[in-house]
């Protein structure tokens, strides 16, 4: 079957949305589906990759977001999906793409939506009036419009349950564990961001408002109060760096700006050097970057509001500011067997079951559809 994935929210830097698309369709090529991804970009484009053909269609960019750009011209899309005559469609984008389901539904094509993002924790965080009121509203017209909401972990599941959707699958995302390794500890790399007396943090995420980078700051302001010698490598860029840079010379804190890294090996390397990896977003759905560094061999601490600790399980520990962040980072450090526990978490969650998973949630044809 030819599987239509449309994502928004996504450029040539952005990271763990655009390498989750990647695997997943390279999963079903493999699985002997027709994978076809549609995202926007500057000029249109099309090319045949190993996650099969990827449509790029002109999008403006958003203002303060980075470089991230939108599909706005719903004309031209649906042109685009009548011409593809997709078997399924898949959105990863509720928000700006939530009409797609209402245009399937009308050509008897199968939907799914994935939640990649909480609406409920958006607008909590940003403090919008009436946060869960309108997040439940646009929810429940999501669920409405499409025929299958899938969410990678119970947390995200919960703002779609909670309104009496039951039908809601679960599906956890994945980690390449081969590319993801202990084996790819480098002594070299070590020494060029860190003594071998000091502790290597490791902050890898967008640096935007709503993954908190300012906590992995305060978290290794507070180590070094308390006398450990904790340095910050911070890989990933974003609207925040340049303030973020500011801040932490101000404070005269050793944190290395290595903005996004595309080479994943040399990420790999860094998260399999470090002694721990920081995650404090709080609002994360499920947090590839954590898992990532468990494949690693390396704990994580993570934001104890997000979905991050049903991910890392006992291969981590969780905090809800700087210095109880730090606080899991010194009993990380204190563990024995937190690398092998850490690389034993991760081998739970291989893209193979992702796309398994994917693949059984996706909803029976309803209807005719464009390709026939």
């Amino acid at each position: 079957m030819r599987i239509v994935r449309l994502a928004n929210f996504i450029t040539e830097r952005s990271g763990r949305l655009r390498v989750a698309l990647r695997e997943l369709g390279a999963g079903y090529q493999r699985a002997g589906h027709e994978a076809v991804l549609v995202h926007p970009g500057i000029r249109y484009s099309e090319t045949e990759t190993s996650q099969g053909l990827v449509i790029t269609l002109p999008g403006p960019e958003v203002p303060g977001m980075g470089g991230y750009r939108v599909l706005i011209d719903r004309a031209r899309l649906a042109d685009t999906l009548r011409g593809l005559r997709p078997d399924q469609l898949e959105v990863s984008h509720r928000s700006t793409l939530r009409w797609v389901g209402r245009w399937a539904r009308s050509y008897g094509v199968p939907s799914m939506m994935v939640s990649h993002v909480s609406l409920d924790g958006l607008f909590r965080l940003f403090g919008a009036g009436q946060a869960r009121w309108v997040a439940d509203r646009l929810n429940a017209r999501s669920a409405a419009q499409f025929d299958r909401i899938l969410a990678t972990t119970g947390w995200a599941a919960a703002e779609f349950e909670r309104l009496g959707i039951r039908d809601v699958a679960r599906v956890p995302l994945g980690v390449d564990l081969d590319l993801f390794s202990p084996d790819r500890h480098d002594p070299a790399l070590r020494r060029r961001w860190a003594a071998e007396s000091n502790v290597l943090v490791v902050h890898c995420g967008r640096l935007s408002a709503e993954k908190r980078p300012r906590l992995s700051l305060d978290a290794v302001a507070a180590l070094r109060s308390w006398g450990v010698p904790a340095v910050l490598v911070v890989a990933g860029g974003g609207p925040l760096r340049p303030s973020l840079q500011a801040e932490a010379a101000e404070r005269g804190l050793p944190v290395r700006f290595l903005g996004h890294l595309r080479d994943r090996a040399e990420l790999a390397a860094l998260l399999a050097t470090a002694d721990v990896a920081v995650a404090p977003g709080p609002i994360e759905t499920f947090g590839l970057g954590a898992l990532e560094a468990l494949a690693s061999g390396t704990p994580a601490v993570v934001h104890a509001a997000s979905a991050l600790p049903e991910v890392i399980g006992s291969a981590g520990r969780a905090g809800t500011d700087g210095r109880s962040m730090a606080r899991a980072v010194q009993v990380l450090l204190e563990r024995p067997g937190r690398r092998i526990a850490a690389r034993a978490r991760a081998e739970q969650f291989p893209w193979s079951v992702s796309v398994e998973g994917f693949l059984a949630a996706m909803p029976a044809r309803a209807g005719a559809s464009p390709r026939t």
